[in-house]
């Protein structure tokens, strides 16, 4: 039952780089044999259940289809809180009482990136972690205790890549379930084997694909696809024109697609006979509103 997937989260209309990206998801899907799946990455209190409603529906609209009825996260979090207990069980969390910009603030490693957890509370003896919880203005969030600092995995657009694992968070301080962990504990439900997405989260599959190690998953098989910028070179956004389904139409938005990845067919079943995943164009595309 192996499956690919598109999960948008519903914080605003999708543009044309994230249709292009779902079409991208359903080619590599579909030409593989596989399921398709559309998640709905609602957890966030900025998500809209109308937005949701919206995005399915342009998804539709261009071709999209799927194999099961849209999944929303906040349907089922309990299986986050389930993972989050196993692994504090486990001995593999702890709480942090960091804020962002203790974080950005603090000495870090040589060569670690900006923002990379610099392990200020993992050691924290039970007499200081009890007075920073008596002190703090907020609950703890609650991070991963790694045991390697880099984690490797192989996509099939970018070959080997190696990044950073660093204490990331698994439930933040307000205890909704972090990116990192609800979209492992996602896959791994949903059969996921194949994740498509953009390459601006290929950093993050590092991280994603030991804490399914640590769950006893096998990885999925990622593909991560270059965006779509504005001719600026930075991401599309409402100030750069028409960029919604809504703006664009179907007929339109389908030919910039395929333009965009060099097709004549402008449906997803035309595309489909005419893809092939070696042949992908590896630099961003350039989104130009006529």
């Amino acid at each position: 039952m192996q499956s690919g997937r598109f999960a948008p989260s519903p914080s605003a209309d999708l543009h044309i780089g994230n249709l292009r990206t779902a079409a991208l998801a359903w080619l590599f899907a579909r030409s593989t044999g596989r399921r398709f799946l559309i998640r709905v990455e609602d957890l966030d209190d900025r998500t809209s259940p109308d937005i949701a409603a919206g995005q399915v529906a342009d998804l539709a609209a261009i071709g999209v289809t799927w194999d099961e009825p849209p999944e929303r996260q906040t349907a089922h979090e309990g299986r986050y809180h389930e993972v989050v207990d196993d692994l504090t069980a486990r001995g593999l969390t702890f709480e942090c009482f960091c804020s962002r910009k203790d974080i950005l603030s603090a000495p870090r490693a040589p060569h670690a990136p900006e923002g990379a957890y610099p392990g200020t509370c993992r050691d924290l003896t039970d007499a200081e972690r009890s007075e920073r919880r008596a002190s703090a203005d907020r609950p703890p969030a609650l991070r991963l205790r790694s045991d390697v600092t880099a984690f490797t995995v192989t996509d099939l657009l970018h070959g080997e890549y190696t990044g950073l694992v660093d204490d990331f968070v698994l439930r933040r301080f307000d205890g909704v379930p972090a990116y990192n962990l609800a979209v492992v504990v996602d896959d791994a439900a949903q059969h996921v084997d194949q994740v498509v997405r953009g390459d601006d989260l290929l950093s993050s599959s590092p991280r994603q694909a030991y804490l399914a190690t640590l769950l006893g998953h096998l990885p999925p098989t990622y593909a991560h696809v270059p965006l779509a910028v504005n001719a600026e070179g930075k991401r599309l956004a409402k100030r750069d024109g028409a960029v919604t389904l809504a703006e664009l139409g179907v007929e339109h938005a389908l030919t910039l697609i395929a333009s965009s990845l060099g097709y004549s067919a402008t449906t997803l079943d035309g595309m489909l006979g005419e893809f092939e995943p070696g042949c992908l164009p590896r630099q961003p595309w350039v989104y130009r509103p006529s």
